[in-house]
């Protein structure tokens, strides 16, 4: 099916097991493809958001509060099985959505499977301790306790793999969940949550529903969410961070980036090489680990830099649908309209473009959102466009001569998100792993991530950790319980000494 085959979607909210149409509102999504109108959606009130929650608090004091921990993992287990079967229908629905490759977009609906499945058994192995107290006619022990309704907001680049990131160990841990899409690419929630009540899930447990600003805050503000997963841009967190602050809930944000990606003149140049070129130009620089900054070694950088324009200049634009495709459009007009800005804004401080910076007309895609594959060089210290998230296909390269030189770079911005180093020197590969602040450093390789490895961000790149052991422990609550065991009577006004 190519990106011009589509019928247009209608979808309502989802809530305690049936799609509700809005009351009044809709909202439309674009094809970025091809720019013409996708569908639609429920662009929900506070009344509305509101509905969902009540209905992820009664399914948390109902029957999925009431499932054993072990019958809940089996049915993430099951969903997960589900999502795979369907990995081509939802791909297929998100690509019309977000432009992104269709085989990227398959390849993350098949790997939410493991996620699920690593979380569904994670959730009967949480346990307890007993606290060896001084005072030994006393039992302590703790329980580790879900927090109930938790809020899931997720961007438009990833939206099945960002949500079940956040969703499977939240309900692994006991919670319920209200998911909000982002609204370029809201229909793989919607299908999600249709799956997760074929498979048993109880109704109420997975919710979804749509809109703009207004649904986000309402569900933001709602009184029975008790902690909030978001995924996005650094001010949409500080934002959400500040009321939930208000509110004295939590919140696990996974926020933006300006990775650096370092390649040392040891390093096996055709592996950074196909590096670099993954880092940014695979998903179009629309990943928050994008490889924008490429930090490259003086004796290596005039070679390195001209194999990346070449592979640049040769990489495949067009339809996201097309196996032969390998770089897709812009997800949304205003992200293009970004793009566009960033780079002039570069050159106005005084950068040089090496390769594209510019819009693409294609046939038979006139009015799509396509971006060159962008290349930037000589840029000062100075330049915004080291210091700023572009999340789009644009690449600074920029020399360096020793390791203190390109560390104090590498960290010479407010994100800590990723980072990729590429060198054969073992010592060298440690110290630099121990010296750039980021939450991820990837050595001789470059995103790659694990359903068992946390995930997560240094200074402005977030808060919390996604993945393994750590993110299951972000969704409960610790509760300290004392049972005195003696029969004697602990008069208040004797002091004993050793009690």
């Amino acid at each position: 099916m190519s990106a011009q085959q589509q019928d247009q979607y209608e979808y309502g909210n989802f809530i305690a097991d049936e799609e509700i149409k809005p009351a009044s509102r809709r909202f439309t999504s674009y094809n970025p493809t091809t720019g013409k109108v996708w569908g639609s959606f429920a662009d929900s009130t506070a009344s509305e958001v509101g509905q969902a929650v009540d209905a992820a608090h009664a399914a948390f004091k109902g029957p999925w509060g009431a499932l054993s921990p072990t019958r809940r993992g089996r049915l993430l287990m099951a969903w997960g099985a589900k999502i795979a079967a369907e990995a081509d229908r939802i791909a297929a629905l998100e690509t019309g959505q977000n432009g992104k490759l269709f085989a990227e977009m398959r390849a993350q609906l098949r790997v939410a499977e493991d996620w699920l499945v690593y979380f569904g058994g994670l959730a009967d192995k949480v346990e307890g301790s007993v606290i060896p107290l001084d005072r030994t006619s006393v039992l302590n022990y703790t329980l580790r306790e879900p927090y109930g309704v938790i809020a899931i907001i997720v961007p438009w680049n990833s939206p099945t793999f960002l949500t079940v990131m956040g969703v499977a160990p939240a309900l692994a841990a006991g919670n319920t969940v209200v998911i909000k899409p982002s609204e370029v690419t809201s229909a793989s929630a919607i299908e999600l949550a249709r799956l997760a009540v074929e498979v048993g899930i109880p109704p109420g447990v997975v919710n979804v529903v749509t809109g703009l600003r207004e649904a986000g805050e309402a569900l933001v503000g709602h009184p029975k969410v008790r902690k909030i997963n978001f995924t996005g841009g650094d001010r949409g967190g500080r934002a959400i961070a500040s009321a939930a602050g208000q509110r004295l809930i939590s919140s696990v944000l996974e926020l933006g980036g300006k990775s650096p990606n370092i390649v040392f003149a040891d390093a096996d140049l055709d592996r950074a090489e196909a590096g670099v070129l993954a880092g940014i130009f695979a998903a179009a620089g629309q990943t928050c680990v994008a490889g924008s900054r490429a930090y490259i070694q003086r004796p290596v950088y005039e070679e390195m830099v001209e194999r990346l324009r070449r592979r640049a200049a040769a990489i495949r634009i067009g339809d996201p649908m097309d196996a032969e495709t390998q770089m897709g459009p812009i997800a949304t007009q205003a992200q293009l309209a970004k793009d566009e800005a960033m780079v002039k804004k570069a050159v106005a401080e005084g950068a040089e473009i090496l390769h594209g910076g510019e819009r693409l007309r294609l046939d038979p895609f006139p009015e799509g959102y396509f971006f060159s594959p962008t290349i930037i060089h000589r840029l000062s210290p100075a330049n915004s466009l080291l210091r700023e998230e572009v999340f789009g296909p644009v690449l600074a390269v920029i020399p360096f001569d020793d390791e203190e030189e390109v560390i104090a770079a590498a960290n010479g911005t407010d994100f800590g998100l990723a980072s990729g180093v590429w060198t054969r020197d073992l010592r060298r590969a440690h110290v630099m792993a121990r010296r750039i602040e980021a939450g991820t450093v990837w050595i001789n390789t470059y995103r790659a991530m694990a359903f068992n490895s946390p995930f997560g961000g240094y200074k402005d790149s977030g808060i919390g950790r996604q993945n393994g052991q750590e993110a299951i422990y972000q969704y409960l609550q610790t509760k300290s319980v004392w049972v005195e065991l003696s029969d004697e009577v602990q008069d208040p006004f004797v002091i004993r000494a050793g009690r």
